[in-house]
């Protein structure tokens, strides 16, 4: 299964972006050639671009705080497992000690290192990074993968309670819907929310089936319209039945 999550508010459109550029920042910081790591600092400035909104920290902090709150109402009951339950209660805390002690803005001694900052000036030209235009980073890019990755690491290191706080989020966010399955009918399909409430649907979708879904959705409502893309054509929406499993995800 081919599984698509669609944000329904700026706040999880905002985590869900982050998750992403994380993922691509560890996958190129476990590489070893310059390539690799010349991706890896592009990402760590997409990061704190992203992350840059004054609230981030707050928002995330509140939630976690809204979420301990409703589990720790979950003790005692025969249905939940002590052990699983103070785990989670446990990472939460140590998540929130963490985001507590992250001093000023987030990614701020990223901003403060004049040489990364001329860097990333330079990475909204084409082509901008070429060794006769930033000889010193060409020669930073030569220099021994484990003096790299160790940069790397130390300006990452700062931003990582912020991925572990949305972690902690997207993971309860995802485990709140109950799957539902359906078929658009000559791949369309419609349901009315009738005062449901989502904050995101997750739409999972057979991985041989030559189609994706596009989604539109508000308060009232969720359209999806599947569409296949074959080759040099331009996408056409898909004139067959499509099978899939719907979820609607609710802090």
């Amino acid at each position: 299964m081919i599984t698509y999550d669609h944000p329904l508010n700026e706040r999880i459109r905002t985590l869900l972006r982050l998750e992403d550029l994380y993922a691509k920042a560890y996958y190129f910081f476990s590489r070893s050639h310059q390539m690799d790591h010349h991706a890896a600092l592009l990402v760590v400035f997409e990061i704190l671009e992203v992350s840059c909104r004054a609230d981030l920290k707050s928002d995330l902090l509140q939630e976690l705080e809204r979420q301990k709150q409703t589990l720790e109402a979950l003790r005692n009951n025969p249905a939940i497992s002590e052990d699983a339950l103070n785990e989670v209660l446990r990472d939460i805390d140590n998540v929130a000690g963490r985001l507590h002690s992250l001093p000023g803005k987030v990614g701020q001694h990223l901003r403060e290192n004049e040489w990364l900052m001329s860097i990333k000036q330079r990475t909204s030209i084409p082509g901008g990074v070429c060794e006769f235009d930033l000889p010193s980073y060409h020669f930073w890019l030569n220099q021994d993968e484990t003096l790299r990755r160790q940069n790397l690491t130390e300006w990452l290191a700062p931003m990582l309670p912020i991925r572990d706080g949305l972690r902690i989020i997207l993971r309860m966010l995802r485990d709140s819907g109950k799957s539902s399955h359906h078929t658009a009918q000559r791949g369309a399909f419609q349901q009315m929310l009738s005062g449901r409430v989502a904050q995101m649907l997750r739409i999972s979708v057979a991985r041989n089936l030559p189609c994706f879904p596009e989604i539109s959705a508000n308060k009232y409502a969720i359209n999806i319209r599947f569409t296949a893309l074959g080759g040099t054509q331009k996408p056409r929406g898909c004139d067959t039945d499509v099978e899939f499993d719907l979820t609607l995800c609710n802090l």
